[in-house]
C-alpha cells in the first residue's frame, strides 16, 4: 500500500497539470485561436516539452477542449440545481452559470463542423438532459410555456448564449450587462404567460 501513495500523487500531479494546460488554452486560444502553443504552455507555467507530453500536436489540445468544455458544461449544470425550485427558476440559473462559459464553448464548439451537426439524442450529455428534464418540469408546474419543446429551449438557450457572448465584445460592454440581457430575453422567450383574451 506504501507504494501506491507516490502512483496517487503522481496522478493527481497529472491532472492538475493537465488541467491547468486546458485553463491556459482556454484563455490564451480563446483570445487568439491562432496564438502559438508556446503562449499556451508560458500561461499555464509549464515549459513547451511538458505541453507537449501532454497534447503532442495542436490538433489533440483542441480536441482535449472539446471534451473540458462537456466536463465543464456539466460542472455549471450542477452548479445551477436544475432539480430545485421551479423549470424557470432552474433556467434562468442554468442560463447565467452557462453564461461563464463563453471562453471555452466558443473556442471549443464554434466551428462549423459542431454547428451542422444535427442533434443526437442518444449522445446527449448530462447537461443536455438536466436541460430536457428542467423543461419538462417547467411545462408540468406551468412556468415555461407548454409550446416550447426541450430541443427547442436547448436551440434558444444556446444561440442566446452566443448572442450575449458576442455582444460583449461588438457593442464593448460589460459582461454583467451582456448578461442581464441574455437572461431577459432568454426568460421571456421560454416562460408561460397568462393567455390574453
Amino acid at each position: 500500500m506504501v507504494k501506491s501513495a507516490p502512483a496517487d500523487e503522481e496522478t493527481r500531479t497529472r491532472a492538475r497539470t493537465r488541467r491547468a494546460i486546458l485553463d491556459a488554452a482556454v484563455e490564451v486560444l480563446g483570445d487568439n485561436p491562432a496564438a502559438p502553443l508556446s503562449h499556451v504552455a508560458k500561461a499555464a507555467g509549464v515549459a513547451r516539452s511538458t505541453l507537449q507530453r501532454y497534447f503532442a500536436e495542436r490538433a489533440d489540445l483542441i480536441a482535449a477542449l472539446g471534451e473540458y468544455a462537456d466536463e465543464l458544461a456539466n460542472e455549471a449544470t450542477e452548479r445551477a440545481r436544475t432539480t430545485e425550485g421551479t423549470g424557470i427558476e432552474a433556467f434562468t440559473r442554468l442560463v447565467a452559470e452557462y453564461f461563464t462559459l463563453r471562453k471555452i464553448i466558443m473556442l471549443a464548439f464554434g466551428s462549423e463542423d459542431f454547428i451542422d451537426a444535427p442533434p443526437d439524442e442518444e449522445n446527449c450529455s448530462p447537461a443536455d438532459l438536466a436541460l430536457f428534464a428542467l423543461v419538462e418540469r417547467g411545462h408540468e408546474d406551468g412556468t415555461i410555456d407548454p409550446k416550447i419543446t426541450p430541443l427547442w429551449a436547448q436551440q434558444l438557450l444556446w444561440s442566446g448564449l452566443y448572442a450575449g457572448w458576442t455582444y460583449v465584445t461588438t457593442a464593448r460592454v460589460p459582461a454583467y450587462e451582456a448578461l442581464t440581457l441574455c437572461l431577459h430575453s432568454l426568460v421571456k422567450a421560454v416562460e408561460r404567460r397568462p393567455d390574453r383574451g
